[in-house]
């Protein structure tokens, strides 16, 4: 490495308060292109600059989270080639290597007296430890990544079977949509065929009702005619 490589890492080393003051300084004692480089740096976040401490100040917990990430990514690309792949114990050792990087994060963030969000560490870590070849330098991150999801699987050749097992749950998943659907339709018919039912018998209670009343008061008016005469 370098001299000046050296220098730039010990701007992303040090306190975060400090990156710019050190930065100008820095590039004073520099002339031609290493000058403008170093002018050139952009003053990381506090959550990348956090995530960097732990590269620079706990080696060990970063190269566990690389390597775990390496494991689950190898894992869910054997398992989409078909081959047996214990995905999920990759992926609780993945979840706990993360898990032990953003507590270092969180403590040397504490000692500068900063107080980084401990999502956007954990994404970051997410982020850093599954893409398949790093576009940043290590220890030198500037801004908050997001993990990348299924696309970082991007060109893995999925076996005949598990396209077969995905496409069979898809196919079972439409059906059984469908099916819920029918049956949602049909309560829906069944609901509103009674409601039709009570409201003819209720028409029809009320005509009886009218037709008793008619009948009440003709009976009504013969009897007193009757009286009359």
């Amino acid at each position: 490495m370098s001299t000046i490589d050296s220098k730039i890492d010990d701007l992303y080393r040090g306190p975060l308060g400090d990156f710019v003051a050190s930065r100008t300084a820095l590039a004073k004692t520099l002339t031609g292109d290493d000058a403008k480089r170093v002018r050139a740096l952009t003053k990381p976040t506090v959550v990348p600059w956090a995530v960097n401490q732990v590269y620079w100040r706990s080696r060990p917990v970063y190269d566990r989270l690389i390597k775990a990430g390496e494991k689950l990514r190898d894992a869910q690309v054997a398992a989409l080639g078909g081959k047996k792949a214990d995905v999920r114990a990759a992926t609780d050792a993945h979840r706990k290597a993360v898990a032990e990087a953003v507590q270092h994060a969180e403590k040397y963030a504490a000692f500068d007296g900063a107080h980084p969000p401990s999502e956007a560490l954990m994404r970051t870590f997410e982020a850093i430890s599954l893409k398949a070849g790093a576009d940043h330098v290590p220890g030198r991150l500037t801004k908050p990544l997001q993990p990348a999801g299924f696309e970082a699987l991007a060109g893995v050749t999925v076996a005949p079977a598990v396209v077969q097992k995905v496409e069979g749950k898809r196919k079972k998943d439409k059906e059984q949509e469908k099916a819920k659907a029918i049956e949602a339709r049909e309560k829906a018919e069944a609901l509103w065929k009674k409601h039709e039912d009570e409201v003819r018998e209720a028409e029809a209670a009320l005509e009886r009702a009218r037709r008793k009343m008619a009948e009440a008061e003709a009976a009504l008016k013969a009897k007193k005619a009757t009286r009359q005469e």
